[in-house]
C-alpha cells in the first residue's frame, strides 16, 4: 500500500549529509529511473530548468557529467567517476560542480556520494539513502546552504512518478 513519503536530511558527521527517502516503487525500478539517461534527464532537473547533458558511461571507472539550464538562463552541471556499481542495491561515485574554470574532467573538490536502494518493510517501496561525504564540515555546510533540499525533494517526487510508470 502506498504511502505519504517523507525526505529526511541529517548530518551523520562533520563531513557528511544522509538524504533519506522511501520511494513507493520497488528497487529495480527506482534503480531503473537513476541509472539510464533518458530517465535521468527526466528527474535530475527537478522543477528548476532543463537538462541539457546527461552522458553516463555506467561502469565502474566510467565517468558521467549532467548540466542544466536553470530557470534564469545560467548553466548548472556535475561530473563524475563512477567508483562502484551493485545493480539494484549501490551505487558510489565521486561529485565535481562545474565552478567557472572547472574542467569537465577536473577531480579537483570532488565529493563521495554513495546511494543505496534496499525495499521496504512493505516489499512495494525503496528505501533510498544517499550519504555524501564532503571531506570537509566547510564543504558539507557550503552544500547544504546551496538549496540542495529543495532541489532534491523536488528529484524524489519525479522520481517516484516515474518509477512508478515504469511497472
Amino acid at each position: 500500500m502506498a504511502q505519504a513519503s517523507t525526505m529526511d536530511v541529517t548530518f551523520p558527521g562533520d563531513t557528511e549529509i544522509l538524504v533519506t527517502r522511501t520511494v513507493n516503487a520497488p528497487p529495480q525500478l527506482v534503480y531503473r529511473a537513476w541509472t539510464t539517461p533518458e530517465l535521468v534527464r527526466r528527474w535530475w532537473p527537478g522543477r528548476r530548468g532543463e537538462m541539457t547533458v546527461a552522458d553516463m558511461d555506467f561502469r565502474v571507472g566510467g565517468a558521467w557529467r549532467y548540466a542544466m539550464t536553470a530557470h534564469g538562463g545560467f548553466e548548472v552541471a556535475f561530473h563524475g567517476i563512477y567508483r562502484e556499481i551493485v545493480p539494484n542495491e549501490r551505487i558510489v561515485h565521486t561529485e565535481v560542480m562545474e565552478l567557472p574554470g572547472t574542467a569537465p574532467d577536473s577531480a579537483e573538490g570532488a565529493v563521495l556520494t554513495t546511494v543505496t536502494f534496499e525495499p521496504a518493510d512493505d516489499g512495494g517501496a525503496t528505501v533510498v539513502r544517499i550519504r555524501t561525504d564532503a571531506g570537509s564540515r566547510e564543504v558539507r555546510d557550503m552544500i547544504a546552504q546551496s538549496g540542495m533540499e529543495g532541489g532534491v525533494r523536488e528529484q524524489f517526487e519525479i522520481i517516484e512518478d516515474l518509477a512508478a510508470s515504469l511497472a
